[in-house]
């Protein structure tokens, strides 16, 4: 315990000092605005309340100013996030999850950029679109139950961009600049990419073959899989066929004998049971995301495991869940690992809410999407302080709160000493220089500028066949 004091308190300040140098423009005003939400008393309620937190030297007016204006080495803040110390599992290996989560601005009509974003609704079986901006996250998970993990990326989704493509990339910087940081070297075990039911996984794990990673995602319960080639049998004429059955995943008809069946005791579901089938594949089809594909389309094949424990928390009815793993070839104790693995995906669900409730990410009404992203960009660098900060804090809970023990603070905790350590800290940003504010618009006078509107959704439509794709190629 005493060494990890030691190390935040060396690794800390030395994060601080790389966030203000990667500010390049307002930077003093950037950088105590990020120490305002990382020290104000409760949750962030709106932006212009931060200008009244001690931390925070400046006026409103330069605070605004900061964020529209100012301006941010995003690539360099992405390259000292990545450098500072991150979780691994209990066998060494980096296991990191993406995930996609909305700022909702269904009445910023003047905002451009936005698109219609799936949002669950209250009652059961009921969504919504509403726009706003979709926000991607590539984030390193912890072993065992938690709430925090180490944000490593964030990119914003735009109008034209595809959301299998930008994951790739996203995937693979974040891959090379573990690379490139010593967290990964030649030998290790390779990085275990965790992702949800809304990717598609098998395109993903052929784009991203060359990488050391290993691709897990959750498919939906209706997919309709194909099991290996059979072998040829000797005399029979004709074409080979490509493809073997159908894996009807609703089917259970369809299923032949697992080759492996594990059984493991939880003390949250119960007994889990997985099942796993070895090789097993999607039929492609020249449509969607692979109408551009040259020649022959690809055999991806993977391991298929089916998940099903005895209870869920609130007393819901278990329904089995469905993973693709890009490797074949699994053990047992690699199908163990794979699901336990994606069950760590749902911490990324306690990182959100962190951001959006008590940090405040979606409260301050901005209306570009750029000072959107660069306030984006100041909670990240809040919250990996925050987890540099974890061994420092003390627990300042409240007479209601329950004892955390020494380690397990929540971020909500940490932060909530932050002001204390904060106070050992060096403070890189310059004091305020005593300034007169502008002169503003001349009362009565009506604003002949106005904003322009903009529309919500897709500029750019993809041909769903390859007859017209080619039609429209031509």
């Amino acid at each position: 315990m005493a060494s990890e004091v030691e190390d935040a308190a060396a690794v800390l300040p030395v994060f601080r000092r790389e966030f203000y140098d990667c500010l390049t423009a307002r930077a003093d005003a950037l950088f105590e605005l990020t120490d305002a939400v990382l020290c104000t008393e409760g949750p962030v309620r709106s932006l212009v309340g931060l200008s009244l937190a001690p931390e925070h030297r400046r006026g409103h007016g330069a605070l605004y100013d900061a964020v529209s204006h100012g301006r941010l080495d995003v690539d360099r803040l992405r390259r000292a996030v990545d450098r500072l110390p991150l979780p691994r599992m209990a066998d060494g290996r980096l296991v990191l999850a993406v995930d996609v989560t909305s700022w909702l601005r269904p009445d910023a009509p003047t905002s451009s950029d936005r698109l219609f974003c799936h949002v669950y609704g209250r009652a059961r079986s009921q969504s919504q679109l509403i726009p706003g901006w979709p926000y991607s996250f590539v984030a390193a998970l912890e072993p065992g139950r938690t709430s925090w993990t180490a944000i490593l990326d964030v990119v914003r989704l735009g109008p034209a961009d595809d959301a299998t493509a930008v994951t790739a990339g996203q995937i693979r910087a974040v891959v090379g600049r573990l690379v490139a940081a010593g967290h990964w070297c030649d030998g290790d075990p390779d990085v275990l990419v965790v992702m949800d039911a809304g990717y598609d996984v098998t395109r993903l794990a052929y784009v991203l073959a060359d990488l050391p990673v290993e691709l897990l995602g959750r498919i939906r319960c209706d997919r309709v899989l194909r099991l290996p080639k059979p072998p040829r049998r000797p005399g029979v004429n004709g074409r080979p066929p490509k493809h073997g059955p159908e894996f009807a995943l609703d089917k259970p008809a369809t299923w032949p004998e697992p080759q492996h069946t594990t059984v493991t005791e939880t003390t949250r579901y119960g007994t889990a049971t997985a099942a796993s089938w070895d090789r097993l594949h999607p039929r492609l089809t020249h449509r969607t995301s692979w109408i551009d594909h040259l020649g022959d389309l690809p055999v991806i094949e993977g391991t298929l495991i089916r998940l099903q424990v005895d209870h869920l928390p609130g007393d819901r009815t278990p329904k089995p869940l469905w993973l693709w793993c890009s490797t074949t070839g699994a053990t047992p104790t690699q199908v163990d690992r794979w699901w336990q693995a994606f069950l760590r995906r749902f911490d990324l669900e306690h990182t959100f809410r962190m951001f959006k409730q008590t940090l405040g990410w979606t409260r301050p009404k901005i209306r570009g999407p750029r000072a959107a992203d660069r306030w984006t960009w100041l909670l990240v660098a809040a919250h990996a302080q925050l987890r540099l900060a974890r061994s420092l804090a003390r627990d300042l809970r409240r007479p209601w709160e329950k004892p955390a023990p020494p380690g397990r603070l929540t971020p909500a905790r940490v932060r909530r000493g932050f002001r204390n350590i904060r106070a050992a800290m060096p403070l890189p940003a310059s004091a305020p220089k005593p300034a007169r504010p502008g002169p503003g618009r001349p009362p009565g006078t009506r604003n002949r500028r106005p904003a322009p509107h903009h529309d919500v959704g897709k500029t750019v439509k993809r041909e769903l066949t390859m007859t017209a794709h080619e039609q429209r190629e031509g």
